[in-house]
């Protein structure tokens, strides 16, 4: 894969891809692309019956957004970003036909958050930390306030999306976005062991199952997703994004 940012790997039914790309796994338009490369991977894959996608760096599941990608570019060229994140990785999701179990260890921020909730079971280290920073540099969470609000109730989610304050695995678990927190050292092992009861289950019907669940829970947010890449696209190229995301390299305050 492109960077050797992603691997994928299969070992007792269960594939797991890793994200490595040190030193907080920002996400660029290739990383992006071979995460869900990974996910048609193993949703063709018959060997794999459950997938966990993980990091392979120590304290961080992933930063969210390489700045790269958006300072300086036009709402076209963030749109082909966003393409990937958002509408691929959904899609993939959707049809993968087996469970996805986020394995959070560390900082999920902005980008890292769309990651995670986009698998089936978020599992939390007690470490791990939480967030949508994305309003504190002149970029709204968009895909977020499709998903937030049905997860944890509107005014909740419009604290943490505007705000932008980082929470941690505990209050993830009470809002209702991470299954479980467990102690750090344990996190792979929690993960593999839900991959394995999941794996368990005969791959004929949890395929049949899983299809159920996700057209009686996801299309209407599947259908918001393309209105939250416009929603983005349409503030990026502003001059108060630019700002926000030039004070954000040079670690200064933005002029707003």
């Amino acid at each position: 894969m492109t960077e050797a940012t992603v691997r994928y790997s299969v070992h007792d039914s269960i594939a797991r891809i890793t994200l490595d790309r040190p030193p907080v796994n920002a996400l660029n338009l290739a990383t992006i692309r071979a995460i869900v490369d990974a996910f048609r991977r193993a949703a063709a894959d018959p060997s794999a019956r459950a997938v966990i996608l993980t990091s392979a760096v120590a304290r961080r599941f992933s930063a969210g957004l390489d700045i790269d990608i958006l300072l300086g570019k036009s709402a076209e060229e963030a749109r082909q970003f966003l393409q990937a994140l958002y509408i691929d990785l959904a899609d993939v999701q959707y049809a993968l036909g087996k469970p996805s179990v986020a394995a959070v260890g560390g900082t999920a921020r902005g980008g890292g958050m769309t990651l995670a909730i986009s698998c089936d079971v978020i599992i939390a280290s007690a470490s791990a930390t939480f967030g949508y920073p994305e309003i504190d540099i002149g970029l709204p969470p968009a895909i977020h306030f499709a998903h937030l609000p049905r997860v944890i109730g509107r005014h909740r989610a419009f604290e943490l999306l505007f705000s932008g304050r980082a929470f941690d695995a505990e209050e993830a678990y009470r809002l209702g976005l991470a299954s479980r927190v467990v102690p750090d050292d344990q996190l792979d092992r929690v993960a593999t062991e839900l991959a394995a009861a999941f794996a368990m289950k005969s791959p004929a019907v949890m395929r049949l199952a899983r299809n159920a669940f996700m057209r009686q829970n996801d299309l209407d947010y599947r259908r918001s997703i393309a209105n939250a890449v416009e929603d983005f696209c349409n503030v990026v190229a502003t001059p108060a994004a630019q700002e926000g995301l030039r004070a954000f390299v040079e670690k200064r305050r933005p002029n707003w």
